[in-house]
């Protein structure tokens, strides 16, 4: 199955050359359908780029400070010098939806 997601440049950037390999996102109806094995497109918000890859992965998590405790920075897309905290997510996906939904780890490769 191929699912469709858009994305802000710089995260998208971050997949299109390999240093982002998890994509983060609430656990709602709509990632509910991912399954191993399927695809993602990646529309980059800013110019309508795409890029294609497949889920090699999924990890949910009550919320994401617990995602943020199980995987590296970089893979979650921060640089190496920037702190990684899970209330940067907080701004797309309330604790409320959090709190009903969970949230997962997408784990990805580019095809």
């Amino acid at each position: 199955m191929k699912h469709y997601m858009r994305l802000h440049p710089e995260p998208f950037d971050k997949i299109k050359n390999g240093t982002k390999t998890i994509e983060m996102r609430l656990y709602d109806e709509k990632r509910q359908l991912l399954k191993v094995g399927d695809l993602i497109e990646f529309t980059n918000r800013a110019n309508s780029e795409k890029i294609l890859t497949e889920v090699t992965n999924l990890y949910v998590f009550s919320s994401f400070s617990e995602l943020y405790s199980h995987f590296d920075r970089e893979i979650l897309g921060y640089d190496m010098d920037e702190e990684a905290n899970p209330k940067d997510l907080e701004i797309y996906y309330p604790k409320e939806e959090q709190e009903q939904y969970g949230v997962v780890a997408i784990e990805i490769k580019k095809v």
